[in-house]
């Protein structure tokens, strides 16, 4: 549903409680039952239940890890994924959450054998999380890329 996995996606889907999961799917309309809810609402929670989580946690005690291999278009939750149809791309950490993310969309961006994870993207709008979530103060888009061996 969020169209990538991400560090705000980790944060908000895998700290959650099992009711937590259905709120955040939701769109914060409910707390059991079927996880689907409009898709705009919950990206937006999504990105409202990460920052709840690190503001509770505290920001500066976190540090966020995205190894970018085997990147497929499904969840790690999908039983049946789809094989990953592009080649692995490398490992990014940040403080900010969202620049994390948001380099990692831009890498996936620049490679050529990205295609089917990038019409995933686009067809859930997953950039929204990352305009959302810069909103509400949870980090900034913008980010240096230090490159070591």
């Amino acid at each position: 549903m969020a169209g990538y996995g991400g560090a705000l996606k980790n944060v908000a889907i895998g700290i959650s409680s099992v009711s937590g999961k259905v709120y955040i799917h939701s769109g914060g309309t409910r707390t059991s039952g079927s996880i689907m809810g409009e898709q705009t609402a919950f990206l937006e929670s999504l990105a409202e239940a990460s920052k709840a989580i690190i503001d509770y946690m505290g920001e500066e005690k976190m540090i966020y890890i995205s190894v970018m291999n085997r990147l497929s278009v499904d969840c790690d939750c999908d039983a049946n994924p789809a094989e990953p149809d592009m080649h692995d791309i490398g490992i990014l950490a940040s403080y900010d959450p969202v620049a994390l993310d948001q380099a990692c969309i831009d890498f996936v961006y620049a490679v050529p054998d990205s295609g089917s994870l990038v019409t995933r993207i686009e067809s859930r709008n997953g950039i929204h999380t990352l305009e959302y979530a810069e909103e509400i103060g949870l980090g900034s888009r913008e980010y240096r890329l230090i490159v070591t061996p």
